[in-house]
């Protein structure tokens, strides 16, 4: 135990920087040093730092259980493959097939817990800390005069550092009772949306989602049952953590939904919806950079001179598209016309015939 102690020791003195850090920052704002709001939000702000940091590790618990509901179906022919099989060899070579099958398929059924084994050694010494600030002992940024003023600063009348079992006063009890109320709330809220959005119908019946079934009404309990013992840092650092972990995962939901799962077919139509109010826009005939309708004349153009209507090329004679016919006998001569007579540019239907036949 004592060299597990050692090990959190690092995390110690990590988790008491941030949260000095951050309450001299919000002391230089206004806030005052010895008010418990003040503690709790520095609190806060260590569960943004964690959190950011574990943003990769989400990313990858997020894929770890897309890619195992997408393997539901494979699994499940394995599982039938060796139904009734109870030897070690068949065993045996079911478990080898489903690690071959996670290995093709590049997907860690141990990522899905990522983020909550990397919080365990944090929530650990942060836990240690609020211990240290009861009984006066100071952990590296926090020095002794800050570890005082942090066991005196009281939240609604209820000390960070003190737990619902170990509690003098009422306030404390009422305190420690509603957070840990609304930490077993957002868990299962959390657990609740992941499995009703973003779960496709298939992965609803197989040994996973049961097992999810199960965490859906275990842990609020576990969390009833171990909050007593917290002190109320800890729980604040807690419910803090799973309202982001709620927050992030509808976001994820929203944006990125498991194939098959309601959350894409929500997903879908609102793409659908959104494509017919573009689509109803572009009905609407677009507007030309000179400001004029599409198919208006252009101003100066021979249309526009002529009151907007478009000016029908003329029929150009025969004469000057081929030149002039030759002369034969009894033939008027080319471009000369006897007294009376009309002239070629009289009749441009005929232009170029002769006068008669």
């Amino acid at each position: 135990m004592s060299a597990i102690l050692e090990l959190l020791k690092p995390l110690e003195y990590a988790v008491a920087w941030i949260m000095v850090a951050f309450h001299s920052a919000l002391s230089a704002v206004g806030l005052p040093e010895a008010s418990g709001w003040t503690w709790a939000l520095s609190i806060v702000g260590l569960v943004i730092v964690i959190r950011i940091i574990l943003i990769p590790l989400f990313v990858k618990q997020i894929k770890a259980s897309r890619g195992l509901q997408l393997l539901q179906p494979e699994m499940k022919k394995i599982q039938a493959k060796y139904k009734g099989k109870t030897d070690t060899e068949s065993r045996q070579k079911m478990t080898q097939e489903t690690m071959a099958l996670y290995k093709e398929t590049g997907t860690n059924p141990f990522a899905s817990c990522l983020p909550i084994l990397a919080q365990s050694p944090v929530f650990f010494a942060l836990f240690r800390v609020l211990n240290g600030i009861a009984d006066h002992k100071a952990i590296g940024a926090l020095t002794p005069s800050l570890v005082a003023q942090a066991d005196q600063a009281t939240l609604f009348g209820a000390p960070l550092s003190d737990t619902f079992l170990g509690a003098d006063t009422l306030s404390t009890q009422i305190l420690t009772v509603v957070l840990i109320i609304l930490m077993s709330v957002t868990t299962f809220t959390t657990q609740r949306q992941l499995m009703m959005k973003n779960m496709p119908a298939a992965a609803m019946d197989n040994p996973f989602a049961q097992q999810q079934k199960i965490l859906l009404y275990v842990l609020p309990l576990v969390f009833a049952v171990s909050g007593v013992n917290f002190p109320i840092g800890v729980l604040i650092y807690w419910l803090t953590t799973n309202l982001w972990s709620m927050g992030q995962q509808f976001y994820v939901i929203r944006r990125m939904p498991a194939p098959g799962s309601p959350a894409e077919q929500a997903l879908e139509a609102r793409r659908a919806k959104r494509g017919k109010k573009l689509a109803g826009t572009r009905d609407e005939a677009p507007a030309t950079p000179s400001g004029r309708e599409p198919g208006a004349p252009e101003p100066g153009s021979p249309e526009a001179a002529a009151g907007g209507q478009r000016v029908q090329p003329k029929r150009q004679s025969r004469s000057k598209r081929s030149g002039p016919r030759p002369s034969s006998p009894g033939a008027s001569t080319p471009g000369a016309s006897a007294p009376g007579e009309r002239t070629s540019r009289s009749r441009p239907d005929r232009a170029g015939e002769g006068t008669g036949s």
